[in-house]
């Protein structure tokens, strides 16, 4: 394979993740014995394209006036940038102590977003860790708990399986507890304590009320533990020890006690703050817990006449996991899983012990290899874009926004997106690797780029993906999902809408900001909907030209709105947007540039249309 082949080949949507281009309700296992058949691909993209794919637009004429602009605008765009990132820049002074020392001759970083430094300065023991994890895994495998099995068959047995599974268990089992003790130190205790009160919970609480107290205990967690810090035991201390707990005398010695013990932190003493995504796992088990209930009768596995080493995701995931499955050994296992506990991405407890019990096909050391090239690339492109365009220390040091022009609010508003989006994307996609490098396949949080979005429903599809799978599972559906075919069913509708955002806007961080960003995000679905219903593509099935052409003007829309509402939500915040709007609509050549913006986004959209298109030439239709 040539240095071209093999780039082509880190880029393709099955390097990403095998969900984008198999089926969900086709076992792994299928697609591998099918891929010596020509005829199986061209089937796929049959089936996808109704039987007609249409043709490509890359070298039509059409085509030919839009790639001029595309070609023109993004160098433009990162000039923009640099331009007012150079020290010659009159507002330098104001951002130039948010730079560090950088690693590209002549030019400093802008290392001034909390997340990515701490990010970037643990890289190094975060990659150690990714190899050391995994053949500490090898070793213990092969010393404290081998399996006593003569040939592995191409079929494992039950037996087997449960053997696989019990090993593998075990071992995360014993390292979440060394992991817990080495990250949060003393305050591992709290986060077991915690865990253990969730388990009685789903294993004590009587089956109709499961959900119901789920739901209220781990919300009510999000807000205590963002009430209480933490709940540092000084502060525990100086309560109980005050005249109201009647412990007087015992005052600075039950203090400084706690106050020593939470001296031993860990590596990161603020457990708290990464703590919801541990949430979103204990709500996983227990509500997976209470709808095996509703199988013990029968198995689901038994009855479909399934083989429970090639099942299809969609089957790992709705199919619940064994009676005997659900062991306190097995949770604290699945929610304290080393590689996806800080960041995730989300994986199902059924998906989870699934994988524990047979291999899942997906996970081939070529893929994993160019997946972490993959992940390799985007880092770069993170450090290069830090070094030259230093958009997020001038967002940081609060300028005053109409000293800029409104290309340079605009183009480095939307850039600050793009930052925001690969500080995200990078823990998310060095966790899934060692995810993978250790045998377990979680979902690809990211599907598109910032600049791949133009639909307000199909950006939360593919914007950090394992959680809107995770939404969709244990909300969204328990609350009935979404209707258009009545006034009532679109009233609720939106409700659950608002529901389904408050909850996200709340997980993320309990600010009144992401609350409105939340809402925001709902409002800016309603335009996206009810143009679905006026303007069904049905009925433009004759005119295909002008539908694309009208879709085009409802992604600009979008793409607006998607835009101003994560400013406000995860950048500048409220007043931010006002004041760059303010300086956008100030004077002609601010509303000329606007003018000029609005149609590069035209082109676009039309460009992100076409490339939807190609991938369903391929036979891969991803709703987003």
């Amino acid at each position: 394979m040539g240095a071209f082949s093999f780039l082509r080949s880190v880029y393709d949507l099955d390097t990403l993740d095998t969900r984008f281009t198999n089926s969900s309700a086709t076992p792994y296992k299928a697609i591998i014995d099918s891929r010596n058949d020509p005829g199986a691909s061209k089937e796929r993209a049959a089936r996808f394209n109704g039987g007609k794919p249409k043709p490509s637009r890359w070298r039509t004429p059409e085509f030919l006036l839009y790639w001029p602009v595309v070609l023109f605008c993004i160098p433009y765009m990162l000039w923009v940038a640099y331009g007012v990132s150079t020290p010659s820049n009159p507002q330098y002074k104001k951002f130039e102590r948010y730079l560090s020392p950088g690693w590209i001759p002549g030019r400093q970083i802008d290392a001034s977003d909390a997340q990515y430094r701490t990010f970037r300065n643990n890289l190094p023991y975060m990659l150690a860790l990714l190899v050391f994890h995994p053949l500490l895994r090898r070793l213990y495998n092969a010393v404290v708990h081998p399996i006593t099995s003569r040939v592995p068959s191409s079929r494992p047995t039950l037996e087997e399986g449960d053997a696989r599974l019990k090993q593998r268990a075990s071992f995360d089992f014993g390292f979440a507890i060394i992991f817990l003790l080495a990250l949060h130190g003393i305050s591992a205790f709290k986060i077991l304590a915690i865990l253990y009160i969730n388990y009685q919970i789903a294993t004590t609480v009587p089956r109709k009320s499961i959900p119901i107290a789920t739901w209220a205990f781990n919300i009510g967690i999000l807000f205590a533990n963002d009430i209480f810090k933490g709940y540092r035991l000084e502060n525990i201390a100086s309560f109980v020890s005050s005249p109201a707990g009647g412990l007087v005398g015992e005052e600075t010695a039950l203090v400084s006690w706690g106050r020593w013990l939470d001296s031993y932190g860990g590596i990161m003493s603020r457990w708290q703050i990464l703590f919801n995504i541990t949430v979103l796992r204990l709500i996983s088990f227990n509500m997976d817990y209470y709808w095996s209930l509703d199988r013990r009768s029968y198995s689901p596995l038994e009855k479909k006449q399934l083989d429970p080493s090639a099942l299809s995701e969609r089957d790992r995931v709705s199919i619940p996991a064994q009676s005997k499955d659900f062991t306190f050994r097995n949770y604290i296992a699945y929610t304290i899983y080393a590689p996806l506990y800080l960041t995730g991405p989300i994986i199902t407890f059924n998906d989870y012990i699934s994988q524990l019990r047979y291999k899942p096909a997906t996970i081939e050391l070529s893929r994993t290899i160019r997946y972490g090239v993959r992940f390799a690339l985007t880092l770069l492109t993170m450090e290069v874009m830090l070094h030259y365009d230093y958009i997020q220390a001038i967002a940081k040091a609060s300028p005053s926004w109409g000293e800029y022009t409104a290309a340079q609010l605009s183009i480095c508003s939307f850039l600050n997106l793009h930052l925001i989006w690969l500080k995200l994307l990078l823990p998310w996609r060095l966790f899934r690797l060692w995810s993978l490098v250790d045998g377990v396949d979680p979902p690809e949080n990211m599907l598109r780029c910032v600049s791949n979005n133009y639909s307000t429903l199909a950006f939360w599809r593919s914007w950090h993906r394992s959680f809107n799978r995770w939404i969709t599972r244990y909300l969204y559906i328990p609350l009935g999902g979404s209707s258009f075919a009545s006034p009532g069913s679109v009233l609720r509708s939106i409700a659950n809408y608002v529901l389904v955002f408050t909850f996200v806007a709340l997980w993320h961080d309990i600010q009144l900001r992401l609350l409105i960003w939340g809402w925001l995000i709902v409002l800016f679905m309603l335009p996206e909907m009810l143009a679905r219903v006026v303007f069904p593509a049905r009925k433009w099935e004759k005119n295909p030209t002008a539908y694309r052409m009208l879709g085009c003007v409802g992604a600009v829309a979008n793409d607006l709105m998607m835009i101003m509402a994560n400013l406000v939500g995860f950048a500048v915040g409220l007043d931010g947007l006002k004041s760059i709007t303010e300086g956008i609509f100030g004077d002609v050549s601010g509303f000329t540039f606007l003018v000029c913006a609005l149609g590069a986004m035209f082109v676009a959209a039309q460009f992100m249309f076409e490339i939807r298109e190609s991938e369903m030439r391929r036979g891969i239709s991803l709703k987003c």
